[in-house]
């Protein structure tokens, strides 16, 4: 027997669990096709359309819901982590331990790899689709909801003092604001990793990988001595 009951939530997480993926791995193959359009017939790129615009139809469903509750200029849109980029994350976590705040935890891919290393975690995700779709595929796995949770909850109006790893994959545009309020509220102990897009201005303390999957770890008690110094001119 199931070890949940069979509700619309769990039968529609089971639905789409081998989708997590897809996306990424459709505009790989996509990417590679329009690398030589000559060999592409018509009715295929037709219906090569009508696939992305599907999936990207599905992609919207998950993004949208909850948006309304963030600020224009502080608004991220759901973009899954690769396999490789969960992999450097893990590696810039080697060796630490305690609890774990994912911002943006989308389908809580991150916030599982972080349970099973032995992390206590915390998902913050405002989209109650992915949300809801992250705890079933968590009992899924067997993850106690003890070691990975996920709160329903905006991480910009939540103080994060608590928490001594932050792992974030966000948007370019946000990383300086929330850098200032990592600053105010992370203690000199904890270590902040950025995916795919850095602090503009920290410097990290180790770097992962290289392009689209490249990872930075910053340690505050380095940053908050850097900012501290008199600015030269």
């Amino acid at each position: 027997m199931s070890p949940f009951p069979r509700t619309k939530l769990t039968l529609y997480a089971q639905k789409y669990f081998m989708m997590e993926d897809s996306i990424e791995m459709f505009l790989q193959d996509e990417n590679c096709k329009l690398s030589n359009p000559a060999q592409e017939k018509p009715v295929v790129t037709a219906a090569s359309g009508a696939l992305l615009m599907g999936f990207y139809g599905l992609w919207t469903l998950f993004a949208l819901p909850g948006f309304r509750k963030v600020p224009v200029c502080l608004k991220v849109p759901y973009l899954p982590s690769s396999r490789t980029q969960t992999q450097n994350v893990m590696k810039l976590l080697h060796g630490r331990a305690g609890s774990l705040a994912d911002l943006g935890s989308g389908d809580g891919r991150l916030v599982f790899a972080a349970a099973v290393a032995g992390f206590e975690c915390t998902g913050f995700e405002i989209n109650s689709i992915l949300n809801g779709y992250a705890r079933v595929k968590g009992m899924w796995k067997g993850i106690p909801p003890s070691t990975a949770s996920f709160i329903n909850q905006d991480y910009w109006k939540t103080n994060l003092s608590k928490y001594n790893n932050v792992t974030v994959f966000l948007a370019p545009g946000v990383m300086e604001v929330l850098g200032r309020k990592l600053e105010m509220e992370l203690s000199d102990e904890a270590r902040v990793i950025a995916c795919r897009f850095p602090f503009p201005d920290w410097t990290p303390t180790a770097i992962e990988g290289e392009g689209l999957d490249q990872t930075w770890a910053y340690d505050m008690r380095t940053i908050q001595k850097l900012s501290s110094q008199p600015a030269t001119k």
